[in-house]
């Protein structure tokens, strides 16, 4: 059964997922990617295709719609990246069988498009709290019957993992991204509140000297409660350092299958996290870990698992035997090919992206800032970095594209 993919890149959650999935595939499945970009970080990609799977970079509109109409099930990796919505939507596409895969939560901005969530066969979640969407709402009956849920989060295998017996009791320890746009700026807050004595706590993660997250850290009351250790090269080997993961990420993150969370679980990590709906759904209350309302409530049971250093042991061996019954790549795996092979009986259709998410930038860009992809106010648009799907993230792609400077008002955002 030949799956097409077709992707912006290969980096970050959609990489590792992939290179988990394909190592994880039944024989009967074959998979061909092809990428928009080139990964800046070919890891991921070197290791999907040490597995046997094809990759194909950048191609012609000409050069994709071959391999579309080659393939029985073409599958669309989807998050708000601008060259997705370019391919998508300027691309003559043959009939196909077509599967998208969600890569965001879609719980707040960026929303997910409700035409594209009915555009092809069948709209997959990573998360079954992005059930819970404000789009998933508007879509009636039978349009609900397509979607579905695989997670794309998975445990670390057996090989994968270091040994805990080095584990120091009451070790405290966060990985992930070290950065305000997902992380929460209460966590200092708590770990000041908590009185963390002994080893500092770990903060694994690239981290610019000069960002809000460092001048955070150093108004503390106790700065020295906080040690950086930057990007893990080896983050099994990290998270064997940690025996309390304090992963308290802002309200309105829109990560999904937490690839970080899950990873640290696996390794017997026991986490304290805040009611977002991504993390509920994977940490289970006073089992697998603690579920807060808010950061007092994180700060009381950081307190209690470092007076408890037993309790915490136990609690984080629940979360690693929780994880490999139910967050492993072969589970996915076999996911996937129930699903493939229920879609293989249908004949192929054509599919409408220009309808399902709009004929220019500023189309696709106002697509997912709120949930009908109203007009938005040019003060309400986000400016900064580049990166994941803001209005500069836009420009940066298309920099001459006129709807979008219609859209701030004819000027460049930057």
């Amino acid at each position: 059964m030949r799956i097409l993919h077709v992707a912006a890149h290969l980096g970050g959650g959609v990489g590792k997922a992939h290179s988990s999935l394909v190592a994880a595939d039944p024989s009967f499945v074959e998979r061909h990617y092809v990428l928009m970009e080139a990964p800046r970080d070919p890891r991921y990609a070197a290791s999907i295709a040490a597995c046997g799977a094809a990759i194909t970079i950048a191609p012609t509109p000409e050069e994709l719609a071959r391999l579309a109409a080659e393939a029985d099930i073409v599958q669309i990796e989807w998050w708000n990246h601008p060259r997705i919505y370019q391919c998508l939507c300027e691309t003559a596409w043959p009939v196909m069988r077509t599967v998208v895969w969600c890569h965001i939560s879609g719980l707040a901005a960026p929303f997910v498009p409700a035409g594209l969530m009915t555009a092809g066969d069948r709209f997959l979640f990573t998360s079954s709290c992005s059930l819970a969407s404000p789009t998933v709402a508007t879509l009636k009956p039978d349009a609900r019957r397509r979607l579905g849920v695989v997670n794309s989060g998975f445990g670390f295998l057996p090989r994968q993992k270091r040994s805990s017996r080095r584990r120091r009791p009451g070790s405290v320890g966060y990985l992930g991204t070290v950065d305000f746009s997902k992380m929460s700026r209460e966590f200092f807050d708590v770990v000041d509140a908590a009185a963390v004595d002994g080893e500092p706590v770990s903060v694994w993660g690239a981290v610019d000297p000069a960002s809000e997250v460092m001048q955070a850290a150093r108004a503390m009351r106790r700065p020295d409660s906080i040690r950086f250790r930057g990007h893990a090269e080896d983050p099994a080997a990290a998270l064997a350092d940690i025996q309390i993961l304090l992963y308290l990420l802002r309200r309105d993150h829109f990560g999904t299958a937490e690839n970080a969370l899950v990873e640290a679980m696996s390794c017997g990590c026991t986490p304290i996290v805040f009611a977002n709906p991504a993390e509920a759904a994977i940490v289970r209350d006073g089992e697998t870990g603690f579920v807060v309302d808010d950061a007092g409530e994180a700060a009381d049971r950081l307190a209690f698992l470092l007076a408890h250093p037993q309790a915490a042991v136990a609690m984080g061996r629940n979360a690693a035997e929780d994880v490999a019954a139910t967050r492993m790549p072969t589970y996915s795996a076999a996911a996937f090919a129930r699903i493939y092979g229920a879609l293989i009986a249908r004949d192929k259709r054509p599919v409408d992206f220009l309808a399902a998410l709009g004929t220019s930038a500023a189309d696709w860009y106002l697509g997912t800032r709120s949930v009908d992809g109203s007009m938005m106010p040019s003060g309400e648009i986000e400016r900064g970095a580049a990166a994941k799907g803001t209005i500069d993230h836009f420009f940066s792609c298309y920099p001459q594209d006129e709807s979008l400077q219609r859209l701030v008002g004819g000027g460049r955002a930057g």
